[in-house]
């Protein structure tokens, strides 16, 4: 790993946060991510299962987490298995953890190697009443490909039918949803680092340059920062292509004139940032673009304050709209009629600007959190409000990362890096 060790402390927490939860008698099992082929030989890059590295901090393939905090035998209360590693693992791999410095990482004192998994689970089973397991119900997610996890899970309980089964998910969702100040600490890194990258950026971008290659002038940065990739696939849109939402192609060329959308962060430890930023190509707004920047802005300044303890996402949304709406308005982009008749369930403003304004933010960009739950202090949203108008030629948003407080406005992780169109301007023609 690029990062610096994170204090142990923190996973240490997080699994008695999540053992206080377990139903009496009960064990609950996590699994690493499968290392997942292409071809031939070749592999995608690892990347751990966040549940499990949030509870132990390991972050290595072939490793699984036993938690059983009732059980009569101290030892088995908290087990961790790795691959055994060796010195051919270590020539041809590079070194994998030892039980010693799995201790060092995750405050786990009981590691086994994984071919002990089957003895020592089936010792713990006789003794557990219910297990829990990890599935993944995310709302954005669309799972196709059997997990590791997934496949663990039939076996488990193909071999244990009489245990009764719970789920860890709703657990983790409302546990990783509140962040401890080393995550907060961990996404500011990860911000601080996309920073860097943006400024070098406005350093770069001119007419005539191509989006891939603004793309490369971000991965430079972020790798020389520590971090080992964006957190999610960046995009890079440049004039009309700003108004396809999820633009990735990055294969154009800037043109003199054009607005540049940029939403890319920096992963650091596994943590997630998530920025989004417009900027004029030639280093100048025209009246018409900065016109609608700056309402862009405006929406995002008076959406943030309201992400507050006690807000409900529901409600929070309506209200952004009518904002928006009213944004719209003065740009000359609805009119009261289209306001007076719109249909309650597709509102007018959804014409410009047709995505949410705001999602939870940590380990994964589209983090875990309940959102018919209010909102609480120390959880971290996006705020991305924009407005999308191909007939003019350009898109535009904007989006911070911020976290919310016990009381006032949110602290914005993002608060250092440019934003209002004339500090842009100024850097760019500096």
């Amino acid at each position: 790993m690029k990062y610096d060790a994170i204090n142990s402390q923190l996973f240490i927490k997080n699994r008695k946060n999540f053992m206080a939860q377990m139903k009496p008698n009960s064990l609950a099992v996590f699994n690493s991510n499968d290392i997942y082929p292409v071809s031939a030989d070749s592999t995608l890059p690892f990347e751990q299962h966040r549940d499990i590295f949030f509870l132990s901090g390991v972050d290595q393939e072939e490793s699984v987490l036993v938690l059983f905090p009732d059980c009569p035998k101290e030892n088995l209360r908290e087990v961790l298995f790795l691959r055994e590693t060796n010195e051919h693992i270590a020539v041809w791999e590079g070194e994998k953890l030892t039980k010693e410095k799995a201790l060092e990482t995750s405050g786990i004192k009981n590691v086994h190697w994984l071919q002990d998994l089957e003895k020592v689970l089936a010792e713990m089973m006789a003794l557990a009443d219910t297990v829990y397991i990890n599935t993944n119900e995310h709302y954005r997610a669309t799972v196709e490909t059997e997990t590791r996890e997934a496949r663990f899970t039939k076996w488990l309980l193909n071999k244990y039918p009489a245990h009764s089964v719970a789920k860890s998910n709703p657990i983790l969702q409302r546990l990783r949803s509140l962040k401890d100040q080393i995550e907060i600490d961990l996404i500011q890194t990860a911000c601080d680092i996309t920073e860097k990258g943006f400024r070098r950026v406005l350093d770069f971008v001119k007419p005539g340059v191509w989006e891939y290659e603004v793309e490369a002038e971000f991965i430079h940065e972020f790798i020389r920062n520590r971090s080992k990739k964006f957190a999610y696939t960046p995009i890079i849109a440049s004039g009309n292509n700003a108004n396809v939402l999820h633009y990735i192609e990055n294969n154009q060329q800037c043109k003199a004139g054009d607005l540049l959308l940029m939403d890319v962060g920096a992963e650091y430890a596994n943590y997630s940032s998530d920025m989004t930023r417009t900027i004029p190509v030639s280093g100048r707004f025209t009246d018409r673009q900065k016109a609608v920047y700056n309402a862009v802005n405006r929406v995002k300044n008076y959406a943030t304050k309201m992400l507050v303890p006690g807000t409900l996402w529901a409600d929070y949304h309506v209200e952004v709209g009518k904002l928006m709406t009213s944004e719209l308005l003065g740009l000359g982009l609805l009119d009261k009629a289209d306001v007076q008749n719109e249909d309650p369930n597709w509102p007018a403003y959804k014409k410009y600007f047709m995505h949410g304004t705001s999602h939870h933010m940590g380990l994964d960009t589209h983090d875990y959190g309940l959102l018919h739950q209010p909102m609480e202090a120390n959880m971290v949203f996006t705020v991305e409000p924009g407005i999308y108008i191909p007939e003019e030629g350009f898109g535009i948003r904007l989006e911070d990362d911020v976290v919310i407080q016990e009381t006032g406005e949110p602290f914005n992780l993002m608060r250092n890096i440019p934003i209002e169109a004339d500090e842009i301007e100024d850097i760019m023609n500096k």
